[in-house]
This record gives structure tokens, sequence and C-alpha cells, in this order.
């Protein structure tokens, strides 16, 4: 799904009108739906820094704005092979179902994988059980890994405190 296409539907789902996210994002007044038409058509491909501005209004994040080709079954095929040889991710038979399943061998690659997943499970489940809304649902996945509360996060001291106490220890 092209970038245009993405601000069209996250535009629509939150409600509003090209006018009103032209004019929130910084478009001179006059031609703010005119400019966010030419955008979700794909006649222009906003920089970097216009879809930032563009995630900060909707409220998503800009890699939700930024998707690979799955506008056809051939593009997505397509993305789903580029999975499997950077992710390791291939398809398996499941009760006669095809599944997509994670490969154990890639150590890391899979460990960050089999976390994402089990994040996405896990929101997906608190919304079929009625603990979240729908909306809600959607909040996590655009601004994805932001509002994951399942990855442990640890801070780090900065190098200069590092330095200084190591610095301190050799003084004694």
């Amino acid at each position: 799904m092209a970038i245009g296409e993405r601000i069209r539907f996250i535009r629509n789902l939150r409600g509003m009108t090209q006018r009103w996210l032209g004019i929130a994002v910084g478009f001179d007044e006059k031609t703010a739906d005119v400019r966010v038409a030419q955008y979700e058509s794909g006649v222009r491909t906003p920089k970097d820094k216009i879809t930032d501005d563009f995630a900060r209004v909707l409220d998503v994040s800009p890699k939700a704005l930024n998707l690979p080709d799955i506008d056809s079954d051939v593009g997505l095929a397509h993305t789903l092979f580029a999975l499997e040889d950077l992710y390791g991710l291939y398809i398996e038979n499941i009760d006669g179902e095809p599944c997509l399943c994670l490969d154990k061998t890639k150590g890391r690659i899979y460990q960050s994988m089999f976390d994402l997943f089990k994040a996405w499970q896990k929101e997906a489940e608190k919304l079929r059980n009625g603990e979240i809304t729908r909306e809600e649902y959607n909040q996590w996945r655009y601004k994805y890994p932001e509002l994951d509360t399942t990855r442990r996060w640890a801070k780090v001291p900065s190098q200069k405190l590092s330095d200084d106490l190591i610095s301190a220890l050799h003084k004694d």
C-alpha cells in the first residue's frame, strides 16, 4: 500500500477532512486540501519531514505510513518472500492450514520476531476478549513499538558517567 493510501486510510479512520489535515500539518489554508489530495493520490510523494508531520497529526508512527508495496497479491507475495529471506519467516502446513512460522535457528532475529509476534498476539487477544476497543488496538498497531508494554527496556548510564565512575575507582 502506497504512503498516500495509508495517509487517506488513517485520515478517514480519524474522521479528518483533507483540509483539516493539511492545515494541521502546516500547509497554507488556501491549498491545504489540494496538497493532501496530491499526496493521497500519489501525484506527490512526501519527503521525510512531511511524512513525520503527517504521522504526528495522525498520531501514528511514521513507519505506519511507509509500507512496502502490498496493493496486489504479487506485491504481498514478494513482501512475504523478502521476510523469508531477511527474518527466516517460512510457510508450514498446520492442521491443513497454511501458517507462517519463525525459524528458531535464526538466533537473535528469531527472538526479536518472536517477541513482536507475542506482543501482537497479546493485543489481538485483548481485542477479541473485549478488554480493549478496536481503536485502542489500532493505536497500539499504528504506534508500535512505542506503546508495546511487553518489551523490557533498561536505562544505560551515559558514557561520561561511566568514565567518571571508572576514574573515581582508579583514584583510590
